[in-house]
């Protein structure tokens, strides 16, 4: 059976190595190394000359390693590290291989896990060239290692195949390293470390190591469950302070594209088909070109990023009509032409490279000197992922432009602005990193100052860690508070079901069965609060207990708002009728029903007899359902406490709130 060598990778470049590893999936080849006694004949390799080879280390990169080492030395087993994009990861990989020790003489091993066939083969070079005197292979699609190589690097969708994984024996290896990992609580991923009985930490086990640029998740599962801590971060406005990463410079602009009827999908974000039809217009196209020729049509090597193929197909053409030569790669792309297509990008051969979906992790194409943003995401770890393509240092590149194509921001969507703590109507132009650093420190003197009147001027106790903008509303009646919608504005700007507001930190979906309770509960740690799931359900009146409801039980616990709300969201549409649950249902917007009416009309006095008129069947529900879970009590307790009139906090305030909380990476465990 013919063998494919990996030492020659030294010298092969990406399209070179792509159409071989192609040649050799087609023939069916297995990847091996070249035995290390073979290579030792053609290549005298010393110690000395190995760490000639190596990359110079930056100063954090061995900050981070040694991170690493120190808490797998103290015993830690399951590790993060929170790295910008372009901080050289695959180089912090690769030397953690060497440096890390044995956990006994037969543990020698690594495994490196990735979802993507760009960074197994990125890490495959990486690796024969810092070690050109290990054993390299690769498991992915066709190419089959053996399972005892020094190095192996995997796709995950391939080590998960089948039995493919039962070659890999755990007790022979020291080291996991996961690349992307904010993947790394899907099943495959799951499945993979279960097999090298890292689902748990345990004293036998390989230490597992995982780097990403965005530790969070968008869909409410917590990365705690795989990883225990994160024990070094370096934010990407850090690296661009220290030039390590490119300068960026900002700039929004308003499309236009109707978002109102795009819903939301399974994972949170956008529906792709929905939020095609929205942004994918003639004028919201010829926005975007005509943004890009007023603000960057002098950059050499633009990178734009759409919703799907109609998007990029629609949006390419339209360059084209402006006389731009634009081309496109997509996951439809023929590998052979997607290669050649990118080497002319990379060479600067044209200005224009629309993607959906291609470009977001993993690709290296440092020229990149503006970024499109013409898809609206609901996403951080996406919005970070495209604009981390262009931060990238290249010669010649002062900095990258990023254009940022937001639309509504009633629909939760994450801007430019809100990665620097500020509102998400901010606008900018052409604001580099240093100002909107300077804003928002702005921004927060102001806020406390405000802050401080408010306290100075109010009654009774104050809390000191208030840090958001407060507005005051007063309620005559408690039928005016069951009225307000303003609480509901946010959460419902993130979910797609009936959620309504029964208490300024709680909030209650009803069911065919039950109902779900999300609720904040103060925490003595540093962040101050969590949030929790409940579910309680309905039983027969009949049971021993006499009780129509059961016991509450817990369903999630969240550090922040949106993972709480999406994890309650996937909990809710496994259990509960959707039509009962869904704001757009149809019998939502048909009047109240008799007893509805005589429901509300013991709580509301005389002269509310316009608000009556004006409910419809949903919202009379929703008010019946505040009433229900303590809105009483809570008209109560405003009467009487003069401060709850700091209760209320604005939407869009409290949106940037759970944004910034999001945001927030340190040093330290993460929640389970």
């Amino acid at each position: 059976m013919p063998r494919l060598f990996l030492g020659w990778l030294n010298s092969t470049s990406p399209l070179q190595l792509q159409r071989t590893l192609l040649f050799a999936a087609r023939s069916r080849w297995r990847v091996f190394p070249q035995p290390i006694a073979t290579y030792a004949t053609s290549v005298a390799v010393s110690p000395s000359t190995k760490l000639q080879q190596r990359v110079k280390l930056r100063d954090y990169q061995e900050e981070c390693i040694q991170s690493v080492l120190s808490s797998i030395k103290s015993g830690a087993k399951r590790l993060g590290i929170s790295l910008a994009t372009g901080s050289g990861k695959t180089v912090i990989f690769t030397e953690l291989i060497d440096r890390l020790s044995p956990s006994s003489e037969d543990a020698g091993q690594t495994l490196i896990l990735a979802h993507r066939r760009e960074l197994v083969e990125q890490a495959a070079r990486h690796c024969t060239n810092a070690y050109p005197h290990k054993s390299v292979e690769i498991e992915m699609g066709d190419l089959h290692a053996s399972g005892v190589a020094d190095i192996t690097i995997a796709s995950i969708q391939s080590i998960c195949s089948g039995d493919r994984i039962d070659k890999f024996e755990p007790s022979r290896f020291k080291l996991v390293l996961v690349d992307e990992a904010h993947h790394i609580v899907a099943p495959g991923y799951l499945r993979t470390l279960e097999h090298f009985g890292l689902d748990e930490k345990r004293p036998n086990s390989p230490s597992l190591v995982g780097v990403s640029a965005t530790f969070a998740r968008f869909d409410g599962l917590r990365l705690g469950k795989v990883i225990d801590e994160i024990v070094y971060h370096k934010d990407y406005v850090d690296m661009i302070g220290d030039k390590w990463l490119s300068d960026v410079i900002f700039t929004t602009v308003e499309s236009r594209a109707d978002m109102s009827r795009v819903k939301s999908g399974a994972n949170g974000d956008f529906q792709q088909s929905d939020l095609s039809k929205a942004v994918n217009t003639v004028e919201t196209n010829e926005i975007t070109v005509r943004s890009w020729l007023a603000k960057a049509g002098q950059r050499l090597s633009t990178l734009v990023f759409c919703v799907d193929l109609a998007h990029v197909a629609d949006l390419t053409q339209t360059f084209r009509r402006y006389g731009i030569d634009a081309r496109f790669i997509t996951g439809d792309t023929p590998k052979v032409e997607r290669g050649e297509r990118l080497e002319a990008f990379r060479a600067r051969e044209f200005p224009v490279l629309v993607n959906c979906g291609v470009f977001t992790e993993g690709t290296d194409i440092p020229n990149i000197d503006c970024v499109v943003l013409a898809r609206p995401t609901r996403s951080r770890n996406l919005l970070v992922q495209m604009i981390g393509r262009g931060m990238r240092l290249y010669p010649g590149k002062t900095d990258c432009h990023i254009i940022d194509m937001v639309s509504s921001l009633a629909t939760g969507i994450v801007t430019t602005p809100t990665l620097f703590g500020l509102d998400p109507s901010e606008v900018v132009d052409e604001a580099p990193v240093s100002s909107l650093q300077d804003l928002q420190e702005k921004r927060k003197e102001a806020e406390q100052e405000r802050i401080q009147k408010i306290s100075e001027t109010s009654e009774g106790p104050t809390k000191s860690n208030i840090n958001y903008k407060v507005t005051f509303s007063d309620y005559e009646t408690v039928f005016d508070l069951i009225a307000d919608t303003s609480g509901e504005m946010h959460i419902r700007a993130i979910s797609r079901y009936a959620w309504v507001q029964v208490s300024p930190s709680r909030y209650v979906l009803s069911g065919n069965n039950g109902y779900i309770r999300l609720e904040k509960r103060h925490t003595p740690d540093c962040d101050g609060s969590v949030y929790e799931v409940w579910e309680t359900r309905n039983i027969l009146k009949s049971n021993a207990s006499g009780s129509p409801r059961a016991k509450p039980r817990r369903i999630l616990t969240a550090s922040t708002f949106t993972d709480a709300v999406h994890g309650a969201d996937k909990f809710a549409s496994e259990k509960y009728l959707h039509k009962l649950i869904s704001r757009s249902a149809r019998w939502r917007d048909g009047p109240p029903t008799e007893g509805q009416l005589e429901f509300l009309q013991k709580i509301r006095q005389d002269d509310d007899k316009t608000k009556m008129s004006k409910l419809t069947k949903g919202r009379a529900a929703d008010m019946i359902t505040k009433m229900r879970h303590g809105a009483r009590g809570h008209f109560a307790t405003l009467k009487t406490e003069k401060q709850r009139e700091l209760r209320k906090v604005s939407k869009q305030e409290e949106k940037l709130a759970a944004i910034r909380h999001r945001e927030r990476v340190s040093v330290g465990p993460l929640p389970v």
